[in-house]
């Protein structure tokens, strides 16, 4: 699907919430991602959205998390989003069952791929400041999961002391096999000098030359709402 161009009439803006949900309301924050897209029908103006399990303390591994998930949605109006974040009984909910709850709304700057098929319009001129988000999502080959998966502590790590990094989270629509990640950043340059060096850039590197993937996406945002907290830290 092309992207569209910046002068287009769509006013699309895309939602990242990522919780961690209290001990005595985990039963709560499974059935969510059991559920799936169906805990947001009713919503206006939805076009797309996944919840997703995370791995352990919000990482990259295999071992999954009991209490942190994340919910990716994109809205067709800005004011959908809006009232998504501010009025809709998702959002509610997880805001008074997380000891933590972190949500970003997002117009996209660039995108390459697609998530089911779907792709995100672009809305946004590429940013002059930070800060900018990214996403990376993928369907992983079945066969090739094993040599995908070798390449992620390395890159993990990389990510973990990448200079500019303010946010990183693992995130997963299903284990071993459709996974995602989100990362905030302090500027595009930060992000830029770690998608293109070290541990991260040969993964990539391996992921194109190996067809790791039967479907990716790779999207850029500029951050326009942020509020909560995440690992401790404050956004907004």
């Amino acid at each position: 699907m092309p992207l569209v161009p910046i002068d287009s009439p769509s006013d699309q803006v895309s939602v990242m919430l990522l919780a961690d949900i209290a001990p005595k309301h985990r039963l709560w924050g499974w059935s969510r991602i059991v559920k799936g897209p169906q805990a947001l029908r009713g919503q206006k103006q939805l076009r797309f959205a996944k919840v997703m399990g995370s791995g352990y303390e919000g990482g990259f591994g295999l071992r999954p998390s009991a209490s942190r998930q994340g919910l990716f949605a994109v809205f067709n109006t800005r004011e959908a989003a809006d009232d998504f974040i501010d009025q809709s009984e998702l959002v509610r909910g997880y805001r008074q069952r997380a000891n933590e709850c972190c949500i970003v709304a997002l117009r996209t700057w660039s995108c390459r791929g697609t998530w089911d098929n779907n792709a995100l319009d672009v809305t946004a001129k590429a940013p002059v400041h930070g800060p900018v988000a990214a996403l990376t999502r993928a369907s992983i080959a079945l066969g090739k999961a094993p040599a995908f998966w070798s390449y992620a502590p390395a890159a993990q790590d990389s990510l973990d002391t990448a200079a500019g990094c303010q946010l990183a989270v693992g995130l997963g629509e299903a284990p071993f096999l459709r996974q995602a990640t989100f990362t905030l950043w302090d500027s595009v340059a930060a992000m830029d000098a770690y998608a293109r060096t070290g541990a991260h850039l040969e993964a990539i590197k391996a992921a194109a030359h190996n067809r790791f993937f039967s479907e990716s996406m790779f999207a850029r945002f500029v951050p326009i709402r942020m509020e909560g907290t995440w690992k401790g830290r404050h956004y907004g």
